[in-house]
């Protein structure tokens, strides 16, 4: 009895930590970064399926098709949230993001032209 009191102590504590730990995970706040990159779309990143078209054509048929619009950088491409109407006018075009990373996905606060 002892022992089956002791195993369902330990299974109560031990999923008591692990809400605790996934709530605390999922109300960290991102970390507000800078990015400078080239507009594209999350299926494609760097390179586009379409090519046959410009890659502008491409990501923007994609992002039609329920894909988001991306930032590549380098060799790392982020998913951008908000802001679809600017990223649209910046397809295919190198630009600055202001924004909140969380993990790949960055919450768009502002996106202007790069030179």
């Amino acid at each position: 009895m002892k022992t089956m009191f002791s195993a369902k102590a330990i299974l109560v504590l031990a999923t008591t930590v692990l809400f605790a730990t996934v709530s605390i995970v999922a109300q960290t706040p991102g970390e507000q970064k800078s990015l400078t990159g080239v507009v594209s779309d999350a299926m494609c990143g760097q390179t586009h399926m379409r090519k046959d078209k410009p890659d502008a054509d491409c990501l923007r048929y994609c992002v039609k098709q329920g894909t988001k619009y991306a930032l590549v950088v380098g060799k790392s491409v982020y998913t951008l949230e908000g802001h679809e109407a600017e990223l649209d006018k910046y397809a295919g075009q190198k630009v600055t993001v202001k924004g909140t990373l969380k993990g790949e996905t960055v919450t768009v606060e502002s996106v202007a032209s790069a030179k």
